[in-house]
Parts: C-alpha cells; structure tokens; sequence
C-alpha cells in the first residue's frame, strides 16, 4: 500500500494545510493588532507604548508579514493547480468564488508589504531613536495614522475574503452568464474605490471595531449579490 501524504493528493493536502496554518498566524495577528493592541495603545501610558512599539510591535509583524507572504504563495499554488488540471474552472462558480478571495487576499497581502510594514519599520526606528535619546523621525506619527487606515482596510478586506474562500467548495452559486465582465468590473470599481481610500483618505466608519466589521459584512453581501446577480444575465 502506498503512503497517502507523498501521493500527487497527499501533496496538495498538505499544501493546502500549510495555506491554513500560514492564514491563520496572517489573519490572527490582523485581527489581534486592530482588535486588541490598537485599543490598547490608545489607552495606556506613553512610557508603557514606547515599550510595545520597540519590543512586541516588530516580534508581532514578523510573524504578520511572513504569514501573510506564505499564505499568499500556497493560496495561488493551489489556484494554479486546480486551474492546470480542471479546463474551465474559470468560469465555474469554483472558479468565481475562489477568484474573488484570491485576489482580496493579494490586495491584503500587497498592503502588508508595500504599506504597513514599510511605515511601521519608520515608526518602530522613531521610537528607537527617541528612547536612546535622539530625535523622533518627523514623518513617522503619519506614517503610523496611514498604516492604521490600510490596516483597518485590510480588516475589512478580510470579512468577504474568508467568505469567498468558503463559499468556494462550500456554497454553489448558480452562473449561466457567458460573459462575467459585468461582475468583474464592478469588482474592480467597489475594490479600486476602497483601496484608493486606504492609500488616501480616513477610516471614517471603520474608526471603531464594530464599525470595521458592520463594513465588512456590508461589503461581503454588496460582492455576493453583486455575484448572483450579474452572472446570471
């Protein structure tokens, strides 16, 4: 008898259970920096958040950046793979579903690397510059209020990503349509809209935690009725 894990399935197996292991230290810590520090730091001391910004914040986004970067690879790995081998799947409502996490994950993923992380490792050099008696570094407190909105962006990014992801092998959604442009490009604008608002505008409605996630839910249902409804015409 052959051993299940080395078979071409145990192999996907486990690419798909290190995909879950890496989201989990990727979202969990998302959730843990705006659910839990971020409150936090806004209550306490100056002294005790000098602390946490030179000693738990960069152990914190190590894990954060890394597990976002190797949920990414795995996630489009087993995309590729399925894709490679079923013809179609593109067009299926796999397919759709799939996509749409896929890509809200890469946006989050973008913003872990190309925003938070390069303004935190300012605002973290700051903090240090300031404790050893030098100088804070002047851009860094905006840097920081920009990470925050991206963050914040990313949580409410994350809400429909984890839906679709499900909704994949989880929830058929009916799709007759030939064409799936419709659905597409209003993918583009509702996402195009939001990210230019992380990158440049305010947190607005996400500036609490109930609001970020009443907009997250609202998001998910404009992307699966939006979904529903124009890949049937």
């Amino acid at each position: 008898m052959g051993i299940a894990l080395l078979s071409s399935e145990g192999l996907l197996f486990i690419l798909r259970w290190l995909h879950f292991v890496f989201g989990i230290i990727w979202i969990g810590h998302l959730y843990y920096f705006n659910f839990t520090q971020t409150p936090f730091m806004a209550e306490t001391d100056a002294a005790t958040k000098a602390g946490v910004v030179q000693k738990l914040v960069p152990r914190a986004l190590w894990w954060f950046r890394w597990g976002a970067m190797f949920t990414f690879i795995t996630g489009w790995l087993i995309i590729g793979h399925r894709l490679s081998t079923i013809p179609g799947m593109l067009g299926s409502s796999w397919g759709l579903a799939i996509l749409t996490g896929g890509l809200l994950g890469s946006l989050m993923w973008y913003n872990v690397w190309f925003v938070i992380w390069p303004n935190q490792k300012v605002v973290i050099q700051s903090a240090v510059q300031v404790a050893g008696g030098g100088q804070a570094i002047p851009e860094a407190a905006g840097l920081a209020s920009r990470a925050s909105v991206v963050s914040r962006t990313n949580v409410l990014f994350s809400i429909p990503m984890l839906f679709f992801m499900g909704a994949a092998s989880h929830l058929p959604i009916t799709v007759t349509a030939t064409n799936l442009t419709g659905y597409w490009v209003a993918f583009a604008v509702i996402l195009g809209l939001l990210q230019y608002n992380a990158l440049k505008g305010k947190l607005g409605p996400m500036a609490t935690v109930k609001g970020v996630i009443h907009m997250g839910v609202l998001l998910t249902l404009v992307l699966y009725f939006a979904m529903e409804l124009l890949t049937k015409v």
